[in-house]
């Protein structure tokens, strides 16, 4: 393709339109003109705008669920649809490494103490086995990042293909042989009808009374209600979460006053270094799509992500 039009929407965003020329394509300010639309707003939004001339989406986002509900992508199958899977990886495995070492070394229990305890005392991470479910983009970074620290790192896949720098690969199927010889979890896997409240009542009392889960995939992962009785009942050691079911947690939610819980609010991917992630992958898929190569981040409908 010799030339690309590209409608960036639902605003203006400087950012993303120089992405988008210097990955060699062309920002039309009219999306009848565009063969491609690069969108940061909402799928109600974008529906009237895709005309049978767009033959390519680019999402904002690694999770595309709001996007397969709406219908969208099934209204023409030939259209390409990307999601920016893998461009967050190394930011988001940051992340879910600060809130493991935060577990393991019992910030939030030091954090809303008033008093000097020194029966609060942590563990190290050299020696643990880390159990990575969804090693994807992020969970690969975040194994580089615990190479480090001298962890085992156990790495659950879809097909148990083998994961550069785990000590173990296992495939889905096999999840349940994890659980038990965890002393973390790391959730990193897509929202799916099969990961719909993985971590349920079993997998929790599968788990070392010391296990701290550590979840920056979706609230849907985790059976919410489980998981406040796990902690209360301390049959876990904690669980920090990036993402709740419900999310936005409701101010009066027991996790809020759970000791053993620590909570931060979708955060794990800021705003400044995921626009500058996002316009990064604009650029490397709008040269991509020039040169007639495979687009990053094709969304396969029949997976969910």
């Amino acid at each position: 393709m010799s030339k690309l039009n590209v409608f960036v929407g639902p605003d203006p965003r400087p950012q993303m339109e120089a992405a988008v020329r210097d990955g060699g394509g062309t920002v039309v300010g009219d999306p009848a003109v565009a063969d491609a639309i690069v969108w940061r707003g909402d799928p109600q939004q974008l529906a009237p705008l895709l005309s049978e001339r767009v033959r390519w989406v680019q999402l904002p986002s690694a999770g595309v669920e709001r996007w397969l509900a709406s219908g969208l992508m099934d209204a023409d199958p030939q259209r390409v649809w990307t999601s920016a899977t893998g461009a967050y990886s190394g930011i988001v495995a940051e992340h879910a490494l600060a809130l493991l070492l935060a577990g393991f070394r019992r910030l939030p229990q030091s954090a809303r103490a008033a008093t000097w305890d020194h029966t609060v005392s942590g563990r190290t991470l050299r020696g643990a086995t880390v159990a990575i479910v969804g090693a994807g983009g992020i969970g690969r970074a975040l194994i580089a990042m615990l190479q480090p620290f001298g962890a085992h790192v156990l790495a659950v896949t879809r097909r148990g293909e083998p994961v550069p720098g785990a000590d173990e690969t296992l495939p889905a199927s096999r999840v349940a042989e994890v659980w038990p010889r965890a002393d973390a979890v790391v959730l990193a896997a897509p929202a799916t009808g099969a990961t719909q409240q993985l971590v349920d009542r079993a997998v929790l009392a599968a788990l070392p009374t010391d296990a701290w889960i550590v979840n920056v995939g979706r609230g849907s992962l985790i059976d919410t209600d489980a998981l406040v009785h796990a902690l209360a009942a301390e049959q876990i050691g904690g669980a920090a979460l990036d993402v709740t079911d419900p999310e936005p947690l409701p101010d009066d939610h027991p996790l809020w006053h759970e000791p053993r819980a620590l909570i931060t609010p979708h955060s794990a991917n800021p705003i400044g270094p995921r626009s500058a992630a996002l316009a990064d992958r604009v650029r490397d898929n709008v040269a991509r799509r020039i040169a007639g190569d495979e687009l990053l981040g094709v969304v396969e409908r029949e997976r969910g992500y």
